[in-house]
Order: structure tokens, then C-alpha cells, then sequence
């Protein structure tokens, strides 16, 4: 493994009732607060009452902004901006999933620069700071609870980009796992697949000598593939919930990956589909890891045999290591279906007559992308094909 310096300065409040210490939280900040909220169901459930509350009672002057979208719009983190700016806010509350708190990131960053955002999220400016800021998560999906993270697409110029900076990590994130019991079965199977993406990709590098890593990634993955069925049948299992949430937060908060960079080629290829379709990542996801996997298994097939018998089972006698890893991949695309994650970008009516545009936004900031296997936009055409 390479020499590392691991650094993650977010307090965890994790379990039921957790919410108790936002009051607590919130007397290190100022009286103006942003609350950053998505489309209306922390109403629905009755956490907006609860975090108002806790709010009113700690003399908070409370400014909103609702409405953020499942793939958080850069026209919305200008919004946040500018309430920021005007209204002298203290500090921000991100209330919702990682799309919530991605936009937050980006409002936080954006309120303390005199730089469009846009321009940071597209590294041509840098992040000088940032608003502190903190998180109550209602979703089981993409780690920004607990990691430096961001993704934001501009809609009108159809690019969906990953940033982050060191000024980006939430102060604290309160994760109680009741409050993840109302997300609907499809929002469910999407953070499922992010999770288990987000814990492939770390998987997939050509480090050596990183036997704790890849042991701590494999449960991962095994604990999701064991969670994950029941899960789906009862949707509001507190036990179920609260062992999904917190492998979310363990996939992607810098734990399991010290001494190594992983490939993200694949999140690469769905920013790039969901920015001209606007898709679910999670669903996007679905789709196209197995199809990045068959394509790259020849970069280092002794990963994906590893793999597919640690973590997938499969048998080996009379196979050659090749034949072990494909089984292995056809393994976890069969596992996604099994609990209704769609298979082709048809699922989605997406056609062949938008690969190359597609193909055009995987390489607007570099020529190639990944790290395991490098891809160039040609690459990127052959895996959306096969992804058909």
C-alpha cells in the first residue's frame, strides 16, 4: 500500500433518538441558519416538525431553501449562495440524503468565495473555505454524511461533475435509522446499488499488500448482499435500515481504501448518462459496473477471481480464473435484479442515438479517466453499447 495521511474530522451521532444532540450542536454556531432541504418528504414523516423545533428552541433565525433536486442542480447551490450572502448566515443544515448534502457542500464553499461555483466544482478556481455546516440523513446511499464529496450538474450545459475539497466535510451528521424508514422501495434499491458501487470501486486498484482493505471492502459487500433482500420485502425494518445505513457511511468515508485509490471509472460513465438524461445514479449504476467489469477483467484478472470467490462464491473446479471472475460478475448483476434494479439503459429509454453525446461528457475534463483500467471516449462507446 502507498504511505497515507487519514484525516475525517465529522462527529457521528449514529442510532435511534440521535437527533437529541442537534440542540447541542447547534450552540457552537451562530443565530441565522440555512435549512437545505429536497422535494417535501422530511414534511411527510415529520422530521421538518422535529428539526424546527429543536430550531425554535435554540433561538435560531431559520431561513429555507427547498426543493433540491435528486441530482443536485448548481442553479439551486446559487440560490443557497445568495441567501448566505444576504441573510449573514451562521451556519447550514443539510436535512435529507446525500443529494441535500451535496448541494449544501457546494453553498457552504460557495458563501465564503468570490468565485461562481460552477468554476470550483469544475476545478477552475479552488475552494478558500467554507460555511460550517452539519447533517441529518434520511437516506442509505452515497457517504457525503460523513466525507469531503460532492457531486453537482448543470442542466443547461449537461455536465454532471465530482468535486470536494477540505473545507467540504460536514461538522457533524446525525444518522438515526427511523428516519430512513419511509424511503420509497425504488430509492431504496438505488442506495443499495451506490453503496455496493462505491465499495467495487475502491476494490478495484493494483496496490499490493492491502489484505485489511480488501477484507473490510468484501464485507461490505457481503453484509449488503445479505441485508439487502429482506430489506427490500420489509421496508421498515429498523434493524435492517440502521445496518444499511451505516455500511453507506463506511463505503465511502475513507476507512476502508487508506493506502490505495480506487478506479471510479464507472461513476465517471453515469455522471455522464444522468447529466444528458437525468437519471438515479443508483439505477445508472446498476447498469453499467457489470458492464465496466466484463470490459476490464483483463487488466488484472486475479482481482475479479478474488472476488467472485470471496465475496460471490463462486465455485472453481475446471474453470479457469477467468471463467471465475465472469461468473462472478454475472453473479452481482443477477443480485441486483434479483432485488429490481434495472439491467439496460433501455430501462430507461435511452438509445444508441445518445452514446456519443454521452461519450463527449466522460472526457470534458480529462482524456482518459480511471484508475485500474484507463478509459478513453472510445472505451466509453464500447461500455454504453454493451449497456444497451
Amino acid at each position: 500500500m502507498q504511505n497515507f495521511v487519514f484525516h475525517n474530522p465529522t462527529k457521528l451521532y449514529f442510532g435511534k433518538g440521535q437527533l437529541s444532540y442537534l440542540k447541542k450542536e447547534l450552540t457552537n454556531y451562530g443565530p441565522n441558519i440555512l435549512l437545505v432541504y429536497g422535494g417535501g418528504s422530511i414534511k411527510r414523516n415529520g422530521l421538518y416538525d422535529q428539526v424546527i423545533n429543536i430550531l425554535n428552541e435554540s433561538k435560531k433565525n431559520i431561513f429555507e431553501l427547498s426543493g433540491v433536486e435528486p441530482n443536485p442542480r448548481v442553479t439551486t447551490a446559487r440560490k443557497g449562495i445568495e441567501i448566505c450572502k444576504e441573510e449573514n448566515i451562521d451556519f447550514i443544515l443539510a436535512v435529507g440524503g446525500g443529494s441535500t448534502i451535496d448541494c449544501t457542500k457546494a453553498i457552504a464553499v460557495g458563501a465564503e468565495s468570490g468565485e461562481d461555483i460552477w468554476d470550483i466544482v469544475t476545478k477552475k478556481s479552488t475552494a478558500t473555505g467554507a460555511l460550517p455546516f452539519g447533517t441529518v440523513l434520511t437516506l442509505a446511499a452515497t457517504g457525503s454524511e460523513m466525507n469531503a464529496g460532492s457531486v453537482i450538474t448543470n442542466w443547461e450545459t449537461k455536465e454532471k461533475h465530482g468535486w470536494g475539497s477540505p473545507y467540504t466535510f460536514p461538522a457533524f451528521s446525525i444518522l438515526d435509522p427511523v428516519f430512513t424508514k419511509t424511503v420509497p422501495k425504488d430509492q431504496t434499491i438505488y442506495g443499495i446499488v451506490d453503496i455496493m458501487s462505491h465499495a467495487l470501486e475502491h476494490y478495484f486498484h493494483h496496490e499490493e499488500n492491502t489484505l485489511l482493505q480488501d477484507r473490510m471492502v468484501e464485507g461490505i459487500l457481503q453484509t449488503m448482499i445479505e441485508t439487502a433482500p429482506p430489506l427490500v420485502k420489509d421496508l421498515e425494518n429498523e434493524e435492517l435500515r440502521a445496518t444499511v445505513l451505516y455500511n453507506g457511511t463506511m463505503a465511502l468515508n475513507g476507512m476502508v481504501n487508506m493506502g490505495y485509490n480506487g478506479d471510479w471509472a464507472t461513476h465517471n460513465l453515469e455522471h455522464a448518462v444522468s447529466a444528458v438524461h437525468d437519471i438515479p445514479h443508483g439505477g445508472g449504476l446498476a447498469i453499467l459496473f457489470p458492464n465496466w467489469m466484463t470490459y476490464s477483467i483483463d487488466e488484472n484478472v486475479a482481482r475479479f477471481k478474488q472476488l467472485a470467490i470471496r465475496v460471490f462464491h463462486v465455485e472453481t473446479d475446471g474453470k479457469s480464473d477467468k471463467e471465475i471472475g465472469l461468473e462472478g460478475i454475472q453473479k452481482l448483476r443477477a443480485f441486483w435484479n434479483s432485488i429490481g434494479a434495472p439491467s439496460t439503459l433501455g430501462d430507461y429509454n435511452i438509445s444508441e442515438d445518445s452514446i456519443e453525446e454521452m461519450a463527449d461528457k466522460t472526457v470534458i475534463a480529462r482524456p482518459e479517466f480511471g484508475n485500474f483500467k484507463k478509459l478513453n471516449r472510445q472505451d466509453a462507446i464500447e461500455i454504453y453499447k454493451q449497456s444497451l
